[in-house]
C-alpha cells in the first residue's frame, strides 16, 4: 500500500457497483447482507459479509491483510449482537 487512507466501513446502497466488480475480479459472488468493506484512497479492495466471513477482494492488490481486518472486525460486530440478545432477551416481558 503507498501512503492512501485507509477506510474500515459498512457498505452502503452505493457501493453495490464497486463490490459486483470486486466479486467478478474474485471469481465470487458478491457479498449480502451486512458488509464490511476496505476503501484504500477512493477504491474499494476488499469486502466481507459480516454473518457468514465470506470474502471478496482485489487479486491484483496485497489485499489478503485487508480481508483479515474485515474478519476480525466482523467478529466483533458478531459478538457484539449475541451480546444485545442476550441482555435483552432475558428481560423483555412475555405476553402470553
Amino acid at each position: 500500500m503507498t501512503n492512501s487512507t485507509l477506510t474500515i466501513r459498512r457498505a452502503s446502497d452505493s457501493d453495490g457497483v464497486a463490490l459486483h466488480r470486486l466479486a467478478a475480479l474474485d471469481s465470487s459472488s458478491a457479498p449480502r447482507g451486512d458488509v464490511l468493506v476496505a476503501e484504500v484512497g477512493a477504491e474499494l479492495w476488499a469486502a466481507v459479509e459480516v454473518e457468514s466471513g465470506a470474502a471478496v477482494a482485489d487479486p491484483f492488490r496485497p489485499s489478503g491483510d485487508l480481508v483479515e481486518l474485515l474478519r476480525f472486525r466482523a467478529d466483533a460486530i458478531r459478538g457484539e449482537r449475541r451480546v444485545e440478545r442476550r441482555r435483552f432477551g432475558g428481560l423483555l416481558p412475555r405476553i402470553a
